[in-house]
Parts: C-alpha cells; sequence; structure tokens
C-alpha cells in the first residue's frame, strides 16, 4: 500500500512537470540563481577563514577541535 502511495504521488509530480510550459526554463533559472548564490557569492564574501591565519594542517586541526570544546 505505502509504495503504491509513493508511485502515485512521483507520478503526479511526474505529470505535471512534463505538462509545464515555462517548467523547464524556470528550474534552469533557478538552478542558475543557486550556482551563482553558492560558489560566486562564497568567493567573494567568504574567504577561507583557517588556510588565511594558519599554515598547517595540524595547527588548524587544533584551533578547531580548541574552538569546539570550549564551554
Amino acid at each position: 500500500m505505502t509504495g503504491n502511495v509513493f508511485r502515485n504521488i512521483f507520478r503526479f509530480y511526474l505529470d505535471g512537470f512534463k505538462s509545464m510550459t515555462y517548467g523547464k526554463t524556470l528550474w534552469i533559472i533557478i538552478l542558475i540563481k543557486l550556482f551563482i548564490i553558492f560558489a560566486v557569492l562564497k568567493l567573494f564574501f567568504f574567504p577561507d577563514f583557517l588556510k588565511k591565519n594558519f599554515s598547517s594542517d595540524n595547527e588548524r586541526s587544533d584551533y578547531v577541535i580548541d574552538q569546539l570544546a570550549k564551554p
């Protein structure tokens, strides 16, 4: 019974996306916007703090452990 319900829900959404006239274009726009948000903005607004302030992996891991262990 549960498998049938999930299959019906999947088919419902699949048929809905197939019958959309502007759906594919809108999904492409959404994916481009998500790429811009997560990839491009990260490069400019979120610098790599650990790489900039510590020279080795051991120093970075010590800092992270110290920050996580703080009360």
